[in-house]
């Protein structure tokens, strides 16, 4: 027995190196790419700067999509908590006078304490009966802010951030908030709760068998996610300095649910490499319009075809490959 401890106790210190030097494997490529090479080649183009801050808000949201994915769910609610998110952070910056950095994770907080009274009940259900009532929450939001009185036509004037008065200022801003995303949605990955996630995505019952509070951990997961949609929906309305009811849509949740698939799944850099992609090629695609959505398909049902995993795991694919090619 003390021989077994003693491995244990090597083995932990050596499973944190080695998940240290993973992380680091990939957080600085992806902090050169953000700070350095993106800003390098489109640094003097306003406009694609904003596309890259709307990529990078996208992201932050979709991390927390992903965080759902890891419990077993199929969460495509997000575009309702960053329209919460959104209009929280109108309200308060406009009508009652709040700075900008408090309102924002205000935001964050109301959308996760909307977000654990809606998934208490909620999260008892799984597969496509959940997919289907989180689909509903999105237009539940925006017919709840249609009728909403005086914002229901929308929050007009949000004031800039402080500081942040340049699409390169905000689009910075909005990068690091993306690396401090993936840093906290990789340490809790790798952490004792990123393991009961993916042992209640495996098997509730079995884990729930073994003293796991699998309700209280759902809970935890969707609120997460939640915190993370209303603060991306925060930004997003300071970045355009305007919300509407009709900022997001079904369209919209669906598509955080696509970053991630197409991402990959199994990896926490997913959600911003499909991201990334879509919505860069959907600016690219822009110049053939009446194409655009015809492409746009194509392009969606080849990766999911040849590649179910998602994007990342073409490196694996390749390895593999090549080593049978050996």
């Amino acid at each position: 027995m003390a021989a077994v401890l003693d491995a244990t106790a090597d083995t932990a210190p050596n499973r944190g190196a080695a998940e240290m030097r993973r992380f680091l494997m990939t957080a600085i490529p992806l902090a050169i790419a953000l700070y350095g090479v993106l800003p390098l080649l489109v640094g003097g183009q306003p406009y694609w700067l904003n596309v890259l801050t709307n990529a990078c808000l996208l992201s932050f949201g979709s991390l927390g999509v992903w965080l759902t994915f890891s419990i077993g769910r199929v969460n495509i609610a997000q575009g309702a908590f960053a329209l919460i998110g959104g209009y929280t952070t109108g309200i308060l910056t406009t009508m009652l006078g709040f700075n900008f950095w408090i309102a924002l994770p205000l935001s964050g907080l109301v959308a996760a304490t909307i977000g654990i009274l809606i998934g208490w009940p909620l999260l008892r259900l799984r597969g496509i009966y959940f997919a289907m009532v989180t689909l509903s929450l999105t237009e539940a939001a925006r017919l709840a802010f249609v009728n909403a009185g005086s914002v229901g036509h929308g929050v007009l004037n949000i004031p800039n951030p402080p500081g942040l008065n340049s699409p390169l200022a905000f689009y910075l801003f909005a990068a690091t908030m993306l690396l401090l995303g993936f840093f906290a949605i990789w340490r809790l990955n790798i952490s004792r709760i990123g393991w009961v996630f993916r042992s209640m995505r495996q098997n509730e019952e079995l884990a729930a068998s073994i003293g796991i509070d699998v309700a209280r951990f759902r809970v935890l997961a969707f609120a997460i996610c939640c915190f993370m949609g209303g603060i991306a929906g925060g930004c997003f309305a300071s970045l355009q300095q305007n919300i509407y009811p009709q900022t997001y849509t079904v369209a919209d949740s669906i598509n955080f649910m696509l970053y991630c698939f197409l991402g990959g799944l199994d990896f926490v850099l997913g959600p911003i490499v499909g991201t990334f992609t879509l919505v860069v090629a959907f600016e690219l695609l822009r110049s053939i319009q009446e194409y655009q959505a015809l492409v746009y398909g194509i392009l969606m049902i080849a990766v999911m075809l040849f590649l179910p995993n998602g994007l990342l795991s073409l490196r694996a694919l390749l390895s593999r490959r090549a080593g049978g090619a050996r």
